[in-house]
């Protein structure tokens, strides 16, 4: 069971990130199939992208395109180094988020709940996600930070051939 729940969060969260890194594509349901919660209806009008998409870069894109931006090592080396301890960082918040959310659920289970109990437990929940969330910025900001904009700009129009005239997504270069 807990590891069903792990992989329904990690499975959640990385389809969350994805469509975060992939400006002018509508977000996903949070909810995995099968998970409490997956067979209600979406709402009618899907919320909006994420806004910060196309002014940040995913690590993972920055470090594909390591020789055409031409990063020097002191580059690679900092974001490589940043990109370890974020990692390490976010699988401790995940791990803490799983019992988090374990605990959440057994609170959730009596027939009476009480009230109070879960909405302490959900504040935990939900400062974990905080946390996550943080993580990831801050992350994307170091990086971001560490281009050059010339880089930023090359980076900026490898996206452009996948979502030519997206709503959304600016013509011009990213400062």
């Amino acid at each position: 069971m807990k590891a069903i729940i792990a992989i329904a969060f990690v499975g959640a969260f990385l389809m969350a990130t994805a469509v975060a890194q992939q400006p002018g594509q509508p977000p996903q349901s949070p909810n995995p199939p099968n998970a409490p919660g997956a067979d209600v209806p979406s709402h009618p009008h899907p919320p909006n992208p994420d806004p910060l998409a196309h002014l940040m870069f995913p690590p993972d894109m920055i470090m594909s395109h390591a020789r055409q931006l031409n990063l020097t090592d002191e580059q690679k080396a900092f974001m490589r180094s940043e990109i370890q301890k974020t990692t390490a960082t976010f699988q401790e918040l995940q791990w803490k988020l799983q019992d988090q959310m374990e605990l959440l659920q057994e609170t959730m289970k009596s027939a009476s709940v009480n009230e109070q109990q879960a909405l302490a437990q959900l504040d935990k929940v939900l400062d974990i996600e905080r946390e996550i969330k943080r993580l990831h910025i801050g992350l994307a900001v170091r990086l971001k930070n560490r281009l050059t904009p010339e880089q930023q700009e090359q980076l900026h129009k490898s996206r452009m051939p996948h979502h030519p005239g997206m709503p959304g997504v600016p013509d011009a270069p990213i400062q």
